[in-house]
């Protein structure tokens, strides 16, 4: 059957995923240097990243409830049922506006099948969600069924990342200031989680090649038939860390599918340049 699938940007896969895979994408608002603008639309992650290097301090919020009712209602009108995989609540108030407006959607829509998935999931962590259930609507799921898997697929996302200063999550609140109290004199780096949707501080390691070295030392712990999975990797204007992660990943796993995207201006407007996250599945499904 035809299904609708709708993520927003803090999923943060390559912009031409969305238009190959048919995936509708729910842009978040980035507003920089007074001026607002739609994350992967009008502004590029680079330019983000350019910016926050000359010392601006952009900010995010989620899409209006205007937007989400033009977007749901244009989706209802086609008739064919639709899941919205969006980003943690924990991180974003995105889930709980998007429920609010589904209900208004419903009454005005009746027979509409549609719901939304709290993913509790950031970055390529939600992007992996989305690849996978792409992947699994090729198999001609009933919706009930395609539902239900994509909400284990994010129940059993891993995120394991690092950031080069916890300042950037300390300001916009994703991570406690006593948290962000790091020795960056030391080149302390910060290893994190997510944990039900939250971002948790893990451990302070000294150096980046500790960091990755204790990534893939996780992954190992925490994944279960690796070499079988898609891997991804997002990073903040880092490329060629995220390219050594990967090789590292490779050589440990004997991992083939990789995804590798730079982290997108909603995310990485509070991670800042730098960031290296890691996302796999812990249970084999």
């Amino acid at each position: 059957m035809s299904i609708t699938i709708i993520t927003d940007s803090a999923s943060d896969l390559p912009v031409n995923y969305y238009k190959e895979n048919n995936v509708t994408l729910l842009p978040l608002r980035v507003h920089l240097n007074d001026k607002e603008y739609l994350d992967q639309e009008t502004i590029s992650s680079k330019d983000v990243y350019a910016e926050i290097r000359k010392g601006a301090m952009p900010k995010t919020s989620q899409a209006s409830p205007a937007a989400l009712m033009e977007l749901f209602e244009q989706v209802a009108q086609k008739n064919e049922p639709c899941l919205y995989i969006a980003f943690s609540s924990q991180l974003s108030g995105t889930y709980q506006t998007a429920m609010m407006v589904r209900e208004e959607i419903l009454e005005k829509y009746p027979d509409f099948e549609f719901e939304i998935i709290d993913s509790k999931c950031a970055s390529l962590g939600q992007g992996l969600a989305v690849h996978h259930a792409v992947e699994f609507l090729k198999t001609n799921p009933s919706f009930t069924d395609f539902v239900a898997k994509v909400k284990e697929y994010c129940i059993h996302m891993e995120h394991i990342f690092t950031v080069d200063d916890l300042d950037f999550l300390a300001q916009g609140g994703r991570v406690s200031k006593a948290s962000a109290f790091v020795g960056g004199l030391l080149n302390i780096k910060p290893l994190l989680h997510v944990e039900d949707g939250k971002l948790i501080p893990l451990e302070k390691l000294r150096g980046r090649k500790k960091v990755l070295r204790r990534m893939v030392d996780l992954m190992k712990e925490r994944g279960e038939d690796l070499a079988h999975q898609t891997i991804a990797i997002s990073h903040g204007d880092d490329e060629a860390t995220a390219f050594a992660l990967r090789d590292m990943i490779k050589e440990e796993f004997g991992c083939k599918s990789f995804l590798i995207s730079m982290i997108g201006s909603a995310v990485g407007s509070h991670s800042g340049p730098g960031t290296i996250a890691l996302f796999f599945l812990n249970k084999k499904l």
